[in-house]
């Protein structure tokens, strides 16, 4: 089995920083992509940042700039450094991964989320 466990979430005041980690751990063979979605309420689930096989990034435009995702040492851990928060950046962000199993079986797995608060 595999499983994705968030961190880092909190509340911070506006124009402060969180930096957000993900670690994937379980049978795994290899992790195609490791992204990062949130969750605000009433709005739909949008994908904030994505990297793949560790190297190429891309994110929303309602985040470039100012968030930054990165899997610097430990291919199974990845971060999501948050700069310059805003009250909009509100919500529950969960990580993702499309992992490989030691069977060569690709799945999708989430992690339970982690709230982000950004008070203005």
């Amino acid at each position: 089995q595999v499983q994705l466990v968030e961190s880092g979430g909190g509340l911070v005041q506006l124009g402060g920083s969180l930096r957000l980690s993900c670690v994937v751990s379980g049978s795994i063979f290899s992790i195609n992509r490791m992204p990062w979605y949130r969750h605000a309420p009433g709005k739909e689930r949008e994908m904030v940042a994505n990297i793949i096989s560790g190297r190429t990034t891309n994110y929303a435009d309602s985040v470039k700039g100012r968030f930054t995702i990165s899997t610097p040492d430990a291919k199974n851990t990845v971060y999501l450094q948050m700069n310059s928060l805003k009250p909009e950046d509100t919500a529950v962000y969960y990580c993702n991964a499309y992992v490989f199993s030691t069977t060569l079986n690709g799945m999708d797995y989430w992690g339970k989320g982690t709230l982000v608060t950004v008070s203005s």
